[in-house]
Order: C-alpha cells, then sequence, then structure tokens
C-alpha cells in the first residue's frame, strides 16, 4: 500500500477532504522525522516505536580503488511494532492465506 493509498483509504473512512488528510500526513513524517533528527523516540501505544540504534564504527573496503574507509559511528531510525501489533498480524487469516 503506497502513501497515496493511505491517504485516500482514510479520506474515504472518516469523510475528510482527501488535501487535508494528505496534508495531515505529510506533517504526520515531519514530525516524527524532525523528533528523531533531534534524538527524541516517539512511541505509539498499541501499533510501535520509532528509535535510534546507534552504529558502531567500521573499516570498509572501497572495490574500485581498492582502499580502506572508515565508516564513523552515526545512528539509524528503527521502528519496532507493538506487541499487540505483531499479534494481530500473526492471527490475520489474510496474511495466512499468504504462507
Amino acid at each position: 500500500m503506497t502513501k497515496a493509498e493511505v491517504i485516500n483509504e482514510i479520506a474515504e473512512r472518516t469523510g475528510i477532504e482527501r488535501n487535508d488528510v494528505q496534508e495531515t500526513v505529510e506533517t504526520f513524517f515531519k514530525v516524527v522525522k524532525g523528533s528523531l533528527s533531534k534524538g527524541d523516540n516517539v512511541y505509539f501505544r498499541g501499533f510501535g516505536s520509532f528509535t535510534l540504534k546507534k552504529r558502531a564504527e567500521k573499516v570498509a573496503r572501497n572495490i574500485s580503488k581498492n582502499t580502506q574507509i572508515t565508516i564513523p559511528e552515526h545512528f539509524i531510525p528503527k521502528f519496532k511494532p507493538a506487541k499487540t501489533f505483531v499479534d494481530r498480524v500473526k492471527k490475520s487469516e489474510e496474511v495466512s492465506k499468504l504462507l
């Protein structure tokens, strides 16, 4: 499902104008990105959490130049679904049909 499909689904279910839903969804993403950029985690009870994961410094190779480069330690965003969310997906009949 794409972002446009999510926006259309929300607009249909709620009766809110598509443009208003799109603006709200875009603002939601900006808030999450901004919070993570400041080092703050974002938690949604029953859905999951967006956190930062620290990656250690490592040595890598540039194959084309045959040289070593050092990649400094850095943080990456990570999403961890809530237990209730995971359980609901596991018990879903539609997902079971995919197996």
